[in-house]
């Protein structure tokens, strides 16, 4: 009797089987912006207990449904209890096809469902693709908008030349496929209608490389000479648009204003030493409160109740006060000092709304 007292009491003390949960990241492994992302996870899935496997598809978007049948190809005891991936360029509707059949369930994060025209219809989350639990998207419309507005308001207050009494503004977005990259350059169109004294003059994709943004960069300027002003989908673009700058003699934050997209320390050093004028970033934390969403699911309690698709805002517009603090908290990317378990409505039973705010971890 005394024995089996003793096993039962042993058993009861093992940790319960980890929830586990395996991302398929679409940049690469040395993508600063997706590594953060991935450190960020990786500092979520500690605090909850997650046993979390990351898979790099390196920007090369067959990859990421080879990925896919990797993941599925695995004896069923040996896959995971759920797949987080992001729809970027436009894979979303293969992955879910790939996971229902599978039996696995699947969330989308950092770039959602995409409505426009062409796009194969997937339906609403646990409709036709009943493992499809839902999705977490970054409001990437407002990056898009508060760093055009600000760059805006920064050529008004240099007095840069103006064509017919408007202010020329180039853009450099990342692609036509990704809803997110999409969604960013709406926001920037909004602001220059807002603004009514800009004009832009040319929006060309660059796919997220700095090296095509320079090529890019160098042609646009050569076709509007005028032009001082340019807006980019990210950080890297902003860099090979600058160096394309530097390259026709100019000092960029001197005598043209660029804007940038992500946390990068790159880009937050130019953020600070002037040469990058206006800088949002924030958003690479999706991944991490997915991985808050899918543990409290997991636990009986569902995010549902606010929304299968969450679009929440996420970015922040730095200045030199708060870059300074974010590279002094995570310039290391480090986040354990966040106790994600704060955000959890399992964790914390009176919380009826969570809140996905970047600023409140500055």
């Amino acid at each position: 009797m005394r024995r089996m007292l003793a096993l039962l009491l042993c058993c009861l003390s093992l940790p319960a089987m980890a929830l586990s949960v395996t991302f398929i990241n679409p940049g690469k492994h040395d993508e600063v912006y997706w590594l953060t992302a991935t450190r960020a996870m990786e500092a979520a899935a500690s605090d909850l207990g997650i046993r979390l496997q990351v898979l790099y598809a390196e920007r090369e978007h067959p990859r990421v449904l080879a990925l896919a049948r990797q993941i599925i190809a695995q004896p069923a005891a040996q896959r995971p209890d759920y797949v987080v991936f992001s729809n970027d360029y436009g894979t979303a509707p293969e992955l879910l096809r790939l996971f229902e059949a599978a039996g696995i369930h699947s969330f989308m994060a950092f770039s959602g469902r995409d409505d426009q025209p062409g796009q194969p219809a997937i339906g609403l989350p646990r409709m036709h693709f009943r493992h499809w639990l839902g999705s977490l998207e970054p409001r990437a419309e407002d990056a898009g908008y508060l760093t055009a507005r600000a760059l805006i308001e920064r050529g008004r207050r240099a007095g840069l030349p103006r064509i017919n009494g408007k202010l020329p503004l180039l853009a450099i977005g990342g692609d036509r496929s990704t809803p997110s990259s999409l969604l960013r350059s709406e926001g920037m169109r909004r602001a220059v209608t807002e603004a009514g004294d800009v004009v832009l003059l040319q929006e060309v994709y660059a796919g997220w490389n700095q090296q095509r943004a320079q090529e890019q960069g160098g042609w646009l300027f050569r076709r509007y000479p005028q032009a001082r002003l340019l807006w980019a989908g990210n950080d890297l673009m902003a860099f090979g648009a600058m160096d394309a700058w530097r390259r026709r003699g100019g000092t960029p934050g001197k005598d043209a204003f660029f804007s940038g997209i992500n946390t990068s320390a790159q880009a937050l050093a130019a953020l600070r030493d002037d040469s990058l004028s206006v800088l949002a970033g924030g958003h690479f934390i999706a991944g991490a409160w997915s991985l808050v969403m899918l543990y409290d699911y997991h636990h009986g309690r569902d995010f549902g109740d606010e929304g299968l698709e969450l679009v929440r805002p996420m970015f922040t517009l730095f200045n030199d006060h708060s870059a300074a603090q974010f590279m002094q908290r995570y310039g290391k990317l480090d986040f354990s000092r966040v106790d994600f378990r704060r955000y959890s409505k399992q964790h914390n039973p009176g919380l009826r709304r969570y809140n996905f705010d970047f600023r409140q971890l500055l």
